[in-house]
């Protein structure tokens, strides 16, 4: 058995070679935890990691890049991948598949989760096609957003390629055009277009480069905001709900992905990391980050521990550990597990970060 592992491993590896696609990961069925001997992380936020957590059959349950997740009421963690076979993988919290479904979309990224109305939608993206899909749980399309060109918010030469949404406290629906003009597109629970704010600039404050994702941050429950990613500029962004701008948290060194709120914390993949004086993003030098409260960050697993230096300006941030390549999302459980998806990292599951 060892001898016929290796002679697969080995094959994988001479295929991968050859071609432009990643290659998927071995399968591995396990009855028990394995978890990594090191902690990673730092003050209160520590984790021990499970890599093997989310591993099925690539033959029968294929992914490319696990681009988000999101958990239901029921503490099922539902996983949007790229692969047109299941865009959609159901986990429970151990590891175990639920179920699996498809819209065929070859680069579905965006997976947003809401409670509308008493039953559960998700909006799932697609920037290939230009699409912002409203779905049930078990896939059963429930409508789609109009193209920002058929509802004169975009002219015909503006490129629209949504990464993400967020769902305001009234239904609206905001997107993250990320990959094209990078606007937020705010729309009503009917579909109806309000405005768009931002827009494309390195210099202005303002605006964006990749707009990567927006969430709705209620951390001040009197008064909810959209927090939104400026990922070149290594940068979040607060916005009011109509498109004010507000402020920015300069993240150095962290090509952040979308910001996923829980309790009084901000957490992020950073999809990009980099070495220093080498902004080549594609180091596969990938981490999580997690910011307190007051928008600072308090741990980095997989990365270098944050400092701020006297001035409360924050250092430079880099990866620490070889955990990661590059984290696309991250999502938290009840006993604040970080399950953590993974972009252009070879076709890998998702990994369990055990709280420690």
């Amino acid at each position: 058995m060892e001898n016929r592992r290796q002679f697969v491993k080995k094959t994988s590896l001479s295929l991968t070679s050859l071609m432009v696609t990643p290659s998927v990961p071995f399968y591995i069925h396990h009855n028990k935890t394995r978890l990594d001997d090191k902690v990673i992380g730092h003050n209160d936020f520590t984790f021990r990691v499970e890599k093997e957590w989310g591993n099925l059959n690539p033959e029968k349950h294929p992914v490319r890049n696990c681009h988000e997740m999101v958990m239901d009421s029921k503490e099922r963690l539902i996983l949007l991948t790229d692969h047109i076979k299941n865009n959609i993988l159901i986990y429970d919290t151990s590891g175990k598949l639920l179920d699996n479904w498809s819209l065929n979309l070859p680069q579905a990224h965006g997976l947003t989760i809401h409670n509308e109305g008493g039953e559960e939608v998700l909006y799932i993206t697609d920037p290939s096609l230009g699409r912002v899909i409203k779905t049930t749980l078990n896939g059963k399309i429930l409508g789609e957003l109009k193209h920002p060109s058929k509802i004169e918010a975009y002219s015909d030469k503006m490129p629209y390629k949504p990464t993400e949404t967020a769902i305001g406290p009234n239904g609206d629906v905001y997107v993250a055009d990320g990959y094209g003009s990078q606007y937020i597109l705010q729309y009503d629970l009917k579909g109806n277009f309000i405005r768009k704010f931002g827009g494309d600039s390195f210099l202005n404050e303002k605006k964006f480069k990749q707009a990567h994702g927006v969430a709705l941050d209620t951390r001040d429950p009197e008064n909810p905001t959209l927090l939104c990613t400026a990922r070149i500029k290594n940068t979040f962004k607060r916005f009011s709900l109509e498109g004010e701008f507000i402020e920015s948290y300069y993240m150095p060194g962290l090509f952040v992905s979308r910001p996923v709120i829980d309790g009084e914390n901000v957490y992020s993949g950073v999809c990009f990391g980099m070495e220093k004086g080498n902004y080549n993003m594609q180091l596969n030098k990938g981490f999580v980050t997690i910011l307190d409260k007051e928008n600072k960050v308090i741990s980095n697993p997989g990365g270098t521990a944050p400092k701020y230096d006297e001035n409360g300006k924050l250092k430079l941030m880099l990866q620490d550990q070889p955990v990661f390549k590059n984290c696309h999302d991250v999502c938290i459980d009840k006993n604040k597990n970080l399950y953590v998806c993974q972009w252009n990292a070879g076709g890998v599951y998702p990994y369990k970060l055990h709280r420690v």
